[in-house]
C-alpha cells in the first residue's frame, strides 16, 4: 500500500522539485528497467531461422548443374581426322612437275612451307639428291627444323613425320613403292593429301575412288 503513492514521486523526481523524498527509497528504480527488456528477446529471434536455412539451399544447386556439365562427346569425334584428298591427273614423266605447282599454290594460298611434306615414288626430286650429297645427318635435319618444304623418297618416307599437306608425286618406279607411299602419305596428312599421278593407277592402289 506505500508503493502507490511513492511511485509519482519517482517519476518526477527526474524534474527535479521532489528529488529528496524520493531519494530514502531507491527500490522502485529498477521497475522501469525491466519494461524495455522484453522487446529484446524478439531480435535475436528474427534473423535466426531464415539466414541459415538459405545457404543451405542453394549450395546444393549451384554444385549440382556444374557436374553434369562435362563434354563428352565432343572428344571422340575430335579425334577422328581424317585428311582430304585431291587427285591431279598426270603422267609419270609431268607428276613431279605437278607436285610443284601443286607446293606452289599452297604457298601462294597462305600455307606456310612448313606444313608441306612432298614424296615422290620414282626420281627423288633434285632438292633431296642435292641435300643427301651432304649426308644424311644434315638432311634429316632440316626435316626435323621443319623451316621449309620437305622433299622425300617413298623408300624412306616411313621416317618423316606427318605435315598438314603431304603431297605425292607418282612419277614412275614400281607398283610396290607406290602402293606403300599412298598408305603411308595418307597416314602423314594432317589435313590434305594430293596426289599427282595416273587416275586409274592411283584409285587401283588406294582401292577406292578417288
Amino acid at each position: 500500500m506505500p508503493l502507490l503513492p511513492e511511485e509519482p514521486q519517482i517519476h518526477e523526481s527526474a524534474q527535479g522539485p521532489r528529488a529528496t523524498p524520493a531519494s530514502g527509497r531507491t527500490a522502485p528504480t529498477p521497475r522501469p528497467v525491466p519494461g524495455p527488456r522484453p522487446a529484446a528477446p524478439s531480435r535475436p529471434g528474427r534473423p535466426g531461422p531464415p539466414r541459415p536455412a538459405s545457404p543451405v539451399q542453394r549450395t546444393p544447386r549451384d554444385v549440382a548443374p556444374a557436374k553434369p556439365g562435362p563434354s563428352g562427346p565432343a572428344a571422340p569425334a575430335a579425334s577422328v581426322v581424317t585428311p582430304q584428298i585431291q587427285l591431279i591427273p598426270a603422267s609419270p614423266e609431268g607428276a613431279l612437275d605437278a607436285a610443284e605447282e601443286a607446293v606452289d599454290l599452297l604457298l601462294d594460298s597462305g600455307r606456310a612451307p612448313g606444313d608441306v611434306l612432298v614424296i615422290t615414288t620414282g626420281a627423288q626430286h633434285p632438292w633431296a639428291e642435292h641435300e643427301l650429297s651432304f649426308g644424311e645427318a644434315s638432311y634429316w635435319a632440316q626435316h626435323d627444323a621443319g623451316d621449309d618444304v620437305f622433299y622425300t623418297d617413298a623408300a624412306i618416307a616411313s621416317r618423316a613425320a606427318s605435315r598438314p599437306v603431304v603431297v605425292v608425286a607418282v612419277n614412275g618406279g614400281s607398283d610396290s613403292a607406290a602402293a606403300s607411299a599412298l598408305p603411308l602419305a595418307h597416314a602423314r596428312a594432317g589435313a590434305l593429301l594430293i596426289v599427282c599421278g595416273d587416275p586409274q593407277q592411283i584409285n587401283t592402289l588406294l582401292g577406292a575412288g578417288v
